[in-house]
C-alpha cells in the first residue's frame, strides 16, 4: 500500500492508502479530521470546502495522490490557537449557523474569497456556490462583509493607543444583524438563486 505525505493544518501527516482515495475520506476516516463534511461527493454542494496551497478546493473530488507534498488546510486549522479567524468571529456575531452542517465549508470558501478580494461585492459573494441547507444566505453575505471590514480595520486597543475593547460575557454575543423582515426577504432571494444554479448544473450534467 503506498504512503502519501502532505502538510495538514501546519503539521506533516502520512496516509497509508490507495492514491485514488478521495482526500475527504483520507481526512475523515484516516486522520480523524471531521470539519470538512460529506454532502454529495460530486463537487456540487461543496460542504467539504477546504484549502489546498491557500486556495479553495473540494476534497470529495480530489485524489489523495494529488495533494502529496502540498499544504492542506481545513476549518480546524483556520484559527490561531484560541484566536478565531475574523471570518469565524463574524459568523458568530452575525449568528449565521443554524444546523451548522455546511458552515465549515462556507467559512473556508469565504476566507478564500477574501484572499482574492478585500472588498467583495454582493455579486462576488453570491458567486460562492456552497449550498446552505437552511437557507441562511443573507446572513452569510452580511458575515462576509463584516469580516472584510474587520480585516481592513486596524485593531484598536491599549497597545495601539486606542480604547480598550469591552469584555463580552461567556455565551453572550453582540446584538447585530439585519431586521427579521429584511433577513427573510434576502434569504428567500438568495435561496432562489442557489436553487436556480443547482437546477442549471443538474441539467448540464444530464445533457
Amino acid at each position: 500500500m503506498p504512503k502519501y505525505s502532505f502538510t495538514l493544518n501546519g503539521k506533516t501527516v502520512q496516509v497509508d492508502a490507495p492514491g485514488d482515495l478521495s482526500v475527504l475520506w483520507a481526512l475523515r476516516d484516516k486522520l480523524g479530521v471531521t470539519g470538512p463534511k460529506y454532502g454529495c461527493g460530486i463537487n456540487v454542494c461543496k460542504a467539504c470546502t477546504s484549502h489546498l496551497n491557500g486556495k479553495a478546493f473540494n476534497p470529495c473530488v480530489t485524489d489523495l495522490r494529488d495533494v502529496a507534498g502540498k499544504d492542506v488546510t481545513t476549518i480546524e486549522g483556520l484559527a490561531k490557537g484560541d484566536q478565531l479567524h475574523p471570518v469565524q468571529e463574524a459568523w458568530l456575531e452575525q449568528d449565521v449557523a443554524q444546523c451548522g452542517f455546511c458552515q465549515p465549508g462556507q467559512i473556508m470558501a469565504a476566507v478564500a474569497l477574501l484572499k482574492r478580494t478585500s472588498n467583495p461585492t454582493d455579486e462576488d459573494i453570491d458567486a460562492i456556490e456552497n449550498v446552505c441547507r437552511c437557507g441562511s444566505y443573507f446572513r452569510i453575505r452580511e458575515a462576509i462583509k463584516a469580516a472584510a471590514a474587520k480585516m481592513a480595520t486596524p485593531v484598536a486597543g491599549p497597545a495601539a493607543g486606542g480604547p480598550s475593547v469591552p469584555d463580552v460575557a461567556p455565551g453572550q454575543l453582540p446584538a447585530t444583524g439585519p431586521g427579521v423582515a429584511t433577513a427573510a426577504a434576502g434569504a428567500a432571494a438568495l435561496a432562489a438563486a442557489a436553487a436556480t444554479r443547482l437546477l442549471r448544473d443538474a441539467d448540464e450534467t444530464e445533457a
